[in-house]
């Protein structure tokens, strides 16, 4: 299953779920919440996580390093700052989080398994061979952050 590691970029890979979820979406909503409640935890929950991506994206930006997730390997800095010291990937958080509240739009059960799945496909395709690259790059210090600081949350 090499072949789809770091191959699709992050934010499609979102857009696909959430596209899958739209559509496994049932024609009323599931769970009986009011329009203007689900309407308002999409907007919180889509904020939080485009807040913590974005976060994420200011800080490797501080450092000076790629935010290509393509090219782990041209990585200058081993970014532990600001949002880095509470989640080791605050954008894929972020994106999870936006997920979750498109979730909460939908208002079907069912969709929750579309940030599973994210979660599950970008750990597995993304995080597990970025994780490789920075142990080889940074050694010893890199595997001190990851004994400090979770992957997810």
């Amino acid at each position: 299953m090499r072949a789809l590691e770091l191959k699709v970029p992050p934010p499609v890979v979102a857009l696909l779920v959430g596209a899958a979820m739209w559509f496994a979406t049932p024609q009323r909503a599931s769970l009986e919440l009011p329009l203007v409640v689900r309407i308002v935890a999409f907007v919180v929950i889509a904020l939080a996580g485009g807040a913590t991506a974005l976060a994420g994206d200011r800080e490797f930006k501080r450092a000076r390093t790629t935010i290509n997730p393509f090219k782990p390997e041209n990585s200058t800095a081993l970014v532990t700052s600001g949002v880095y010291r509470f989640t080791r990937n605050p954008m894929y958080v972020g994106l999870t989080l936006v997920l979750l509240g498109w979730a909460a739009l939908l208002g079907s059960a069912w969709v929750l398994l579309g940030p599973l799945i994210f979660v599950l496909y970008i750990s597995r395709f993304q995080i597990g061979p970025e994780e490789r690259v920075l142990s080889a790059k940074f050694g010893a210090t890199y595997t001190e952050y990851t004994a400090r600081v979770r992957r997810w949350l």
